[in-house]
């Protein structure tokens, strides 16, 4: 007992309520020692069930535990009063710090780093001045850390204790003795209990975390891929168009230099022809230029016998029919030919304005598409988007039953007691989702059953009162549905209807792109996604999920269901 009492401090021998040395000490049950009148004070004031518990372990007592003084740690306590003073500490062995790092609280002159922090005591330890709470054994119960400068945040500023319990009732750490004071009455567990349950709201929304960043990783491989894939095919593109428009130019470099070729064909020919008149004409000219000269010659002879016997020769003139025909065309004018290049020329202009324009356009569309993540082709990839959908109460229609932890609705012939609620449908007899879907990729399957049904998607803004098309799924700008009227499947938007041929199918799916204004419909059968149809849209909200049957007050009741499938 001796050593015993040689071993402890006052503040191991620490009330933990009052946090003064013990007085009559009293152990309950599972180990841990209170002042007598600390205790039954605190039972006195917090027990309302009959059962009662420690305040630092949570370990629960029924009937109350009949309380005696523990003598020994009595003795402990009177042993130590006397002494006045506890064990000294050994001096500290210095260790090297730097910046950022806890120092030892025990250390003077130098700065030395500490190693751990001790919960208890609310004070860091080199290893030198950490040795006691390594070989006493009261204080090796003690909790140890890391070393942390973050004491202060977690001691009670009322108490300056270490924060052992944690109050649900307004999110803030206490001490015991808090349990007694401003603490009183509240919802409290412990800190270990507590952090246990939020370490599993904290793995949930890791999960969520890791599923989104897989979802943008994959989604930035994607975009990569578009990218590379993008300048491949630009420029792919760019080495077609230059060869095709080098064709083209090469084209009509060849159509112009065959018009050139022709023109001067048909020039040649024309200056052949013309040559071989001119020779023919200056024969005849020389031919009459001597016959002239004959006559001229004859006519101023004074010979008559000379004269009469070569008049006969010299006065018959060449025949006509000799003489070539020779159009006369002193100007030659190209208007003609002008004329029909300046139409060709014309003609091209037009044409090449007009397949520019389309071909600009289809260019901005390939490009635009080919930026767009690619959306899954298989059941497997788009179950990797699949998404957790819970039917919204506040939005269900009178006629509509919902079960299955409102994964489920069914029609039903007599109203339910719903009460009244701004969102709810009171005509039509649909429901929404209560999640909202929003810069995200989604994905979700229903079963259904019935005569026909309204499956879709609409905005927040849908209106909920009266029975107009403002109302129903896909008959107006806020929201768009599959529809199947009991013999064929159609899409609804804006109250226009594209009709869709393809066999019935129990189970739909649904894929929702809302940053590329993608929603797709799909048959399920087994493992295979058949694509229904895809609409192209531009949201500007966040879309609700919703289903429709109609409308409430038709004359013959048609019972419909439909699940949401996990």
């Amino acid at each position: 007992l001796k050593m015993a009492a040689g071993q402890w401090t006052e503040d191991e021998l620490d009330c933990p309520i009052c946090l003064d040395i013990l007085k009559d000490p009293a152990t309950l049950p599972c180990g841990h020692s209170y002042c007598m009148g600390c205790i039954k004070n605190y039972w006195d004031q917090n027990n309302r069930t009959g059962v009662y518990s420690c305040p630092q372990c949570r370990e629960t007592f029924t009937p109350r535990p009949a309380l005696r003084r523990n003598t020994m740690l009595a003795e402990v306590v009177e042993k130590l009063r006397r002494r006045g003073t506890s064990t000294p500490l050994p001096p500290p062995a210095p260790s090297p710090s730097g910046p950022g790092d806890v120092l030892c609280d025990f250390c003077t002159g130098r700065q030395v780093r500490a190693v751990k922090s001790c919960l208890v005591c609310l004070a860091s330890y080199c290893q030198t001045h950490l040795q006691p709470h390594c070989e006493a054994a009261p204080l090796k119960r003690h909790q140890l850390v890391e070393a942390t400068g973050e004491l202060q945040e977690k001691t009670c500023s009322s108490h300056d204790r270490f924060l052992e319990v944690s109050s649900r009732t307004d999110q803030k750490g206490a001490f015991y003795a808090c349990l007694m004071d401003e603490h009183r009455g509240h919802n409290t567990v412990s800190a270990e209990a507590e952090r246990m349950k939020k370490q599993k709201q904290l793995g949930a929304t890791q999960t969520q975390t890791q599923q989104r960043l897989q979802e943008r990783e994959k989604e930035l491989q994607e975009l990569r891929q578009a990218v590379d894939s993008l300048r491949s095919s630009a420029h792919t593109a760019v080495q077609d168009t230059d060869r095709i428009f080098t064709e083209l130019i090469r084209s009509i470099e060849r159509t112009r230099s065959e018009l050139t070729q022709l023109i001067r064909a048909q020039e040649r020919a024309a200056v052949s022809q013309a040559e071989g008149l001119l020779e023919r004409l200056e024969q005849e000219i020389a031919e009459l230029r001597r016959r002239d000269a004959e006559l001229s010659q004859l006519s101023h002879t004074e010979d008559h016998i000379h004269f009469l016997q070569n008049f006969q020769s010299v006065c018959v003139l060449p025949g006509a029919g000799d003489s070539p025909s020779i159009p006369v065309r002193p100007h030659f004018s190209p208007e003609a030919v002008r004329r029909a290049v300046s139409g060709l020329k014309e003609q091209l202009e037009d044409v090449c304005r007009e397949e520019s324009v389309k071909i600009s356009r289809t260019v901005k569309e390939t490009l635009v598409c080919s930026l767009k993540t690619s959306e899954p082709r298989t059941r497997t990839e788009l179950l990797h988007y699949a998404c957790q959908l819970a039917l919204d109460p506040n939005t269900a229609n009178r006629h509509l039953c919902l079960s299955e932890g409102n994964r489920r609705v069914s029609t039903t012939k007599e109203p339910l007691q719903y009460p009244d609620h701004p969102e709810r449908f009171d005509n039509w007899r649909q429901v929404l989702c209560r999640e909202g879907l929003s810069g995200t990729r989604a994905y979700w399957e229903v079963e259904w059953s019935g005569v026909r049904s309204d499956i879709g998607v609409a905005y927040k803004g849908i209106n909920r009162k009266g029975k107009g098309v403002d109302c129903r799924l896909g008959r107006n700008r806020k929201s768009w549905s599959l529809y199947w009227s009991g013999t064929s499947y159609s899409i609804w938007h804006n109250n226009q209807e594209t009709e869709i041929a393809a066999p019935p199918s129990s189970r739909i799916g649904v894929y929702v792109d809302h940053r590329a204004g993608t929603l797709s419909f799909y048959s399920v059968s087994g493992d295979t996604a058949t694509l229904l149809h895809r609409v192209q849209a531009s949201f500007t909200e966040p879309l609700y999920p919703g289903f429709g049957f109609g409308l409430k007050f038709f004359i013959f009741f048609l019972d419909s269901s439909l699940t949401l499938c996990r």
